[in-house]
């Protein structure tokens, strides 16, 4: 056998042991530096593409601060379908410091149109009997309110004219198509030379249904204003105990009631309530003021610029067309049955 030696490869070895060795602690020393700052590298590829250790939100905070889940604010202002970010529930207001919601305010009603409201100078013509002659030159007609035909308020409306419907608010009157919904309780004495009775107008309660109900009517035919007569009850024989006070309650309520549908309405007559009513009612029409020389109780009106309609039975228009005029009332000579006929001062 030959005495040669295999040649040996240990040193070489070695120093490839070491250098690979030296060579994975190096490797991991750089690993353990980048997870330590928060970098990796892409698993099977270069450590070219690094995550971002630090990016700072809309809000100007660090995503990487750590924040405690307890001092979160919702953010009302994100969009309502990212995770955890919706809208809080409608709160009930009645959890609100035990406090009830304030009720909704009444609607405001609609108002109501002006009221026509006569002043003097204006001519009229009163007709209660018969056929309504619309041919009569006059601003103003003064017509029976049941018997008008509401087709000839509606001529009058067409023809530039006012209409007003006259009723009598202080007496029972047997004819009426609502004559039975009087209470016997409110018929008083019989009017001298009339077929009507006397109403007890201390009982608005029970007048109210039947008045309010001819005020209504007055509104579905169109009338401008209303004419109630015979409201002076307590300077009369009624068979109550009227007082003054009563009376101007009564009246006083039918204005407020007639004004209450857009209606003006006329103080008929009654002329020692005048300074209590002239700025209650909205005009005046009047009988034979001249005849029983009380016609200067009504001057208040036309100083407050409202008319003052007349008529005398009796007299000729030469007896009191010139007082009437200077008075400025706007007066007619009429016949009792104030049908058509008219005579009229200016």
């Amino acid at each position: 056998m030959s005495d040669s030696k295999t040649p040996t490869t240990a040193g070489p070895l070695v120093s490839s042991a070491h250098r690979m060795l030296g060579g994975v602690l190096a490797l991991a020393l750089a690993l353990g530096m980048l997870a330590a700052c928060g970098t990796a590298e892409t698993p099977g590829g270069p450590a070219d593409v690094e995550t971002p250790i630090e990016e700072v939100d809309d809000r100007g905070d660090a995503a990487g601060e750590s924040e405690d889940p307890s001092d979160a604010q919702p953010d009302h202002g994100s969009d309502p379908g990212a995770d955890g970010d919706q809208d809080p529930p409608p709160s009930d207001p009645d959890d609100a410091d035990g406090a009830s919601p304030e009720p909704d305010p009444e609607p405001t009603p609609d108002p109501l149109p002006a009221r026509w409201l006569p002043v003097p100078g204006t001519s009229w013509q009163w007709q209660l009997q018969g056929t309504i002659d619309t041919s009569i030159d006059a601003e103003v007609f003064d017509v029976d309110l049941v018997d008008v035909p509401t087709s000839v308020v509606e001529e009058l409306h067409d023809s530039g004219r006012k209409v007003i419907c006259y009723f009598s608010a202080g007496s029972y009157e047997p004819w009426r198509p609502d004559a039975d919904d009087f209470p016997e309780a409110v018929k008083g004495s019989k009017m001298d030379g009339w077929d009507e009775s006397w109403l007890d107008v201390r009982r608005i309660d029970l007048l109210r249904p039947v008045m309010e109900g001819r005020l209504d009517l007055a509104v579905d035919k169109g009338c401008d204003a209303v004419e109630p007569d015979n409201v002076d009850g307590y300077a009369n024989d009624t068979g109550f105990d009227l007082a003054y006070h009563d009376q101007i309650a009564y009246n006083s309520f039918l204005a407020a009631e007639a004004h209450a549908r857009g209606l003006s309405i006329a103080l008929k007559n009654d002329v020692e309530q005048v300074s209590d009513l002239v700025d209650v009612f909205d005009f005046a029409v009047n009988e034979e003021c001249f005849s029983w020389s009380e016609c200067e109780a009504l001057v208040p009106f036309v100083q407050a610029g409202k008319a003052v309609f007349g008529v005398e039975y009796a007299l000729s228009t030469s007896e009191f067309c010139r007082g009437a005029n200077r008075l400025d009332f706007d007066f007619l000579r009429k016949d009792l049955d104030l049908g058509v006929y008219r005579e009229s001062c200016r």
